[in-house]
């Protein structure tokens, strides 16, 4: 059987609060990179959103057409009673391996170290195919080793690239220079370009 981000048993972690990934806000990365950003229609996905502080702050920069994605149904309950105007259809319970929608823009936060390395490779196909035509995958990924046994799982520029450039032009994946203080000189930015 395959094994997918179901196996973790998200929810569980959910409701007895063992969510250490959860900084609490949006990620100054991802922050500055939403900041630069002038289309405010751009239909942007966030898979394995968890509780979506990056949607949140979208939302509230007047992006609107942002789609959530998770397999726990408490993250987006939380997400809804923080932002109760994001319509209800915009938060999706869902494996994203599963997921059949195309998207300007996908931002990735935490979740791609959540999910089984065996995974990384189908992860950046979903991704290159959940995205029209030059759209995007911008976020950030661990430069480091963490864990092998259980997530968050770490790696290198090295790897990912195996994994991202039958499908990406790598624009950027780069050390990111303004991650939040636990997280400093461990991250990498990415921001990259599906091929046409």
């Amino acid at each position: 059987m395959k094994k997918t981000p179901r196996t973790e048993n998200w929810e569980e972690r959910y409701q007895i609060q063992q969510t250490g990934w959860d900084i609490g806000y949006v990620s100054t990365p991802l922050k500055e990179y939403i900041d630069q950003l002038e289309d405010k229609n751009l239909k942007i996905l966030i898979p394995g959103a968890g509780n979506a502080y990056e949607a949140e702050y979208l939302w509230k920069q007047g992006f609107k057409n942002i789609h959530v994605l998770d397999i726990a149904p408490s993250p987006l309950r939380n997400l809804a009673e923080r932002v109760p105007s994001i319509p209800k259809d915009h938060l999706i319970e869902g494996d994203f391996f599963a997921h059949n929608e195309v998207y300007d823009l996908i931002i990735e936060q935490t979740f791609f170290c959540a999910i089984d390395p065996i995974l990384r490779a189908e992860y950046a196909k979903k991704c290159s195919e959940l995205l029209k035509k030059g759209g995007k995958l911008v976020g950030l990924l661990w430069s480091v080793p963490l864990n092998e046994s259980h997530p968050p799982y770490g790696g290198c520029s090295e790897e990912y690239l195996e994994y991202f450039e039958p499908y990406f032009d790598i624009h950027t994946m780069e050390k990111a220079h303004n991650s939040i203080p636990p997280r400093a000189n461990r991250e990498l930015f990415i921001r990259l370009d599906r091929k046409s």
